[in-house]
């Protein structure tokens, strides 16, 4: 082979190097579009400004100080459309340290505005401020915020009212107005001290003294008539209510007397219409209801009341709605039948209903392979008293009660998780949060062995591959006898929830009957007494992800763990750059 001329090598580099050039300017010029293309996608709303302070408030027959934002209870709603930028300028008036989190907001490459405390930042302490930026993406429907720091979220919450995209509409008929109804939780005493004192005795904490529908108990509460929540309807018309659940640990039946509901959108996504009579919404959920005043004009209850677990707040809340008009209102307005506290049979023939609309213009995409597989048990457990003088340890025979996930109860660091793994800080967290239980047993047994009664603690997390297919087997267990559903909450993610049933997931038979067709998007997925839920999605948002139960005292507990997921390959799938202020631990 004859060699080649110096000349016609360096002409054939010098082709290769600009044909290398071209390739690396035809990539800038195709990142730049995809940036253009977001940017121009997106609507950056002028920035609010919220102040969290006491202010007094009177429910049950006393006044007493609560935490607020700009001093409303519940906080004020955001009105935003899909796909804007907002940012929040937060003050903290208040003697708490506290932090906010954006409940369903995927945040997309921004954990730095997720806001679970010690997770995604630091908090917010009395004096200083912290700006959120709320990055809304593939979201529509109904979202909501609140505080993510000890228990300060009984009263630090709002609604967020997604709307479509500028230029469409909903997918249903246009609703003649929109009604928030906030259900939650109302203490007599102080909060906060109730959680402190129950994790220094290892008790359960106090029940809440009521439960409320936009802050207030209602008619069956003592001295709370006056402030009733009233809805006002005119005959022939459609209402859309959105439905938040921010109750502290409690799922919840909610009927209005003599009328149907419709659902049409859960957790920020809609869903197949659901004909009901009732529906049931687990503590961090969220639905779209649509409320047609097809009645005879007259006043009629809405009223909700606890699906019941290990203990639980059995009071009734009920709102009022009313129809305009002349007519002789009765002197106790219609009441509905709700479910029985342990109907169990009413909430799996309710959640089996929940289908996406999976169409052309609401698509989804279902991982079909799996590169990651997650079965994470979940339990309540005890751990030794940590007093010489056990009498102090008010749990099981002189225990502190606890909870965990895959026998790991979660411990709060002392600083973010995030800040950590983005500094490669060691001694924060270990990145070895088990795949599957340690040891396996008959998860749903009556008799459960005594080695899974003390979980491990620690501060434990898994890391996920950029872009890898992720499938979750959340299984409940019945360790201490003390099985209920688990409403489990995953940041940073909407999840498919491709199966659920009752008994021990059976890894050979139960994948054989997910819905891989039209499965629900949703963030928070109830997982049932001694049953289990399967979830799936794609691990494309990079950060550091909390997963919870959204039953406040199992969190506190240490039901929990983080998901952290990779950067990809370029900017565009990495995290965002931290902001400039950061708030210090």
């Amino acid at each position: 082979m004859a060699p080649i001329s110096s000349h016609k090598a360096s002409k054939v580099f010098g082709e290769m190097e600009f044909r290398k050039k071209s390739l690396m300017v035809e990539f800038v010029l195709l990142q730049f579009m995809s940036l253009f293309l977001v940017s121009m996608s997106r609507r950056t709303v002028p920035s609010i400004n919220w102040v969290l302070k006491e202010t007094s408030y009177t429910r049950l027959c006393s006044t007493k100080k609560i935490i607020t934002v700009n001093g409303q209870f519940p906080g004020p709603a955001l009105h935003l459309y899909k796909g804007d930028i907002l940012r929040v300028n937060v003050y903290n008036g208040g003697k708490y340290n506290v932090t906010l989190h954006w409940h369903g907001v995927k945040q997309p490459r921004n954990p730095w505005s997720d806001g679970p405390e010690y997770i995604t930042q630091c908090p917010i302490k009395p004096g200083a401020n912290f700006t959120y930026e709320i990055i809304l993406s593939t979201e529509e429907g109904t979202l909501w915020w609140h505080a993510h720091s000890d228990w300060s979220r009984a009263t630090v919450h709002g609604a967020i009212f997604v709307y479509p995209k500028l230029g469409t509409t909903y997918p249903f008929p246009k609703p003649h107005s929109e009604v928030p109804i906030i259900l939650g939780s109302w203490y007599k005493g102080d909060v906060m001290l109730n959680i402190k004192t129950a994790l220094a005795t290892g008790a359960e904490p106090n029940m809440s003294d009521a439960l409320t529908i936009n802050g207030q108990p209602g008619d069956l509460y003592p001295c709370s008539k006056q402030g009733t929540f009233k809805i006002m309807v005119d005959y022939g018309k459609t209402y859309l209510l959105r439905i938040i659940n921010a109750v502290m640990n409690e799922e919840m039946f909610l009927k209005v007397a003599h009328h149907k509901l419709r659902v049409v959108g859960l957790d920020g996504a809609y869903i197949k219409p659901i004909k009901t009579n009732y529906i049931l919404i687990t503590p961090g959920q969220t639905m779209d209801v649509l409320l047609t005043a097809d009645q005879s004009s007259n006043s009629y209850y809405m009223a909700a009341r606890a699906f019941a677990g290990i203990t639980y707040d059995n009071t009734t809340t009920t709102a009022i709605v009313q129809y305009n008009g002349n007519y002789t209102s009765p002197a106790t307005p219609s009441f509905p039948n709700l479910p029985d506290y342990n109907d169990t049979n009413a909430v799996t023939n309710f959640i089996k209903k929940f289908k996406a609309l999976a169409n052309k213009d609401y698509p989804i995409d279902v991982p079909k392979t799996i590169d990651t597989h997650l079965t994470i048990t979940i339990s309540m457990n005890t751990l030794p008293c940590v007093y010489s003088n056990t009498s102090l340890c008010e749990g099981p025979n002189n225990t502190m009660l606890s909870a965990s996930l895959n026998n790991i109860s979660f411990v709060q660091p002392d600083m973010d998780i995030l800040q950590a793994y983005y500094r490669k800080i060691g001694g924060v967290f270990m990145p070895n949060f088990p795949m599957e239980p340690s040891y396996v047993f008959n998860y749903t047994a009556d008799e459960m062995p005594d080695n899974v009664l003390n979980p491990k603690k620690g501060t434990k997390a898994r890391i996920l591959k950029y872009n890898s297919t992720v499938e979750i087997v959340l299984q409940g267990t019945n360790v201490l006898q003390s099985a209920e559903d688990h409403p489990v909450h995953l940041h940073g993610y909407s999840f498919y929830l491709v199966g659920r049933g009752s008994g021990n997931f059976n890894n050979k038979t139960d994948p054989k009957g997910y819905n891989l067709v039209d499965p629900p998007e949703v963030n928070m997925v109830g997982v049932p007494k001694k049953g289990w839920a399967a979830i799936r999605f794609r691990a494309d948002n990079p950060g550091v992800w909390f997963m919870h139960c959204h039953l406040e005292r199992h969190s506190s507990w240490g039901m929990a763990t983080v998901l952290i997921v990779e950067n990809g390959g370029t900017r565009l799938t990495s995290m965002k750059r931290p902001p400039r202020q950061l708030n210090p631990c």
